[in-house]
């Protein structure tokens, strides 16, 4: 669950504790301790749980034209539902606990992109994976040809965080996006990028990022966020990207990871590192299973140069 932090309760506190206006013929610095204290305990910011934010971004979106621009918030909306289904296919165990509609509520559109918000980092990649093979979909006119050839095609840039997340007046906040958005700023080409507590969160639960050209589903069921709370029957349906046996044939055939170190934005220093994805997967005409392609994308690339 997101933390929801409420306006009325912070008014009511700041009515209680503190005055709206103050003018007095001489200005004194009040004692604020007992309002900081109750606000520290209503906020509660220790409790305040992690979520993984996908950050999708196009790249050079403003050396498109002008009408060629006004379809983009257009096209994006499109690959990112096709996504979404493509999640709900693929990964029937991992994504058990979502609805479209859930997903679509965690999003923050920036039209040519956006902030995705999920649960944990396996989440965030595989919603990655999924969107670089529609776009590779897309881009190769197998996905709205016409439009392909009006819009041109497109490139999109990626970033994975690990941190807070709180909800405030139905909008989201917290140093998961905030982190994220200074990421994508930084990076002046397609890469996917994460951050230090995503690679922590790799490393604790597969033994690193690497290892998820090896990792099964059976593996990733025994993440103990997994292994907690989520259904093992949907196990059962299988999974497209991890198979039952390791095997790196099908599904995540290459996966590297590179620390560049760190990069200072806005007076934050975020230690961060460049992933490289490849993955396999056979795509399918909904309207017609027998159309199919065999498809090979990568996410992210290898130059680490120009943060």
């Amino acid at each position: 669950m997101i933390k929801k932090i409420d306006y009325d309760i912070i008014k009511n506190i700041l009515e209680d504790k503190d005055r709206r206006v103050v003018f007095e013929k001489t200005n004194i610095i009040p004692d604020h301790t007992e309002l900081k204290n109750e606000l520290t305990e209503y906020i509660n910011y220790s409790k305040i749980s992690k979520k993984s934010v996908l950050g999708i971004d196009m790249y050079q979106y403003s050396s498109f034209g002008e009408f060629e621009q006004t379809l983009i918030p257009f096209l994006f909306k499109t690959l990112f539902d096709a996504t979404i289904n493509l999640c709900f296919q693929n990964h029937p165990f991992i994504f058990q606990k979502y609805t479209k509609k859930e997903i679509e509520n965690n999003y923050i559109s920036t039209g040519d992109g956006g902030f995705l918000i999920f649960d944990n980092p396996i989440h965030s990649l595989l919603f990655a994976a999924n969107f670089a093979i529609i776009l590779r979909a897309y881009n190769a006119f197998h996905f709205y040809p016409k439009l392909r050839k009006i819009i041109d095609g497109i490139n999109m840039r990626y970033a994975i965080t690990y941190d807070k997340i709180y909800k405030f007046n139905n909008n989201f906040y917290g140093r998961a996006i905030i982190n994220n958005a200074r990421i994508l700023i930084k990076d002046n080409l397609n890469r996917c990028l994460m951050d230090e507590y995503t690679h922590t969160w790799f490393t604790t639960n597969l033994d690193g990022v690497e290892n998820l050209q090896i990792a099964t589903l059976d593996d990733i069921a025994n993440i103990y966020e997994f292994n907690k709370n989520y259904e093992r029957k949907y196990i059962d349906k299988g999974d497209e990207i991890f198979e039952n046996e390791s095997s790196r044939r099908y599904g995540i055939i290459n996966s590297d990871i590179l620390k560049i170190g760190m990069i200072k934005s806005k007076e934050t220093s975020l230690s961060i590192y460049n992933l490289h994805l490849q993955v396999t997967i056979r795509l399918y005409n909904d309207e017609n299973r027998e159309q199919n392609r065999l498809i090979t994308v990568s996410l992210g690339n290898l130059n680490t140069t120009g943060i």
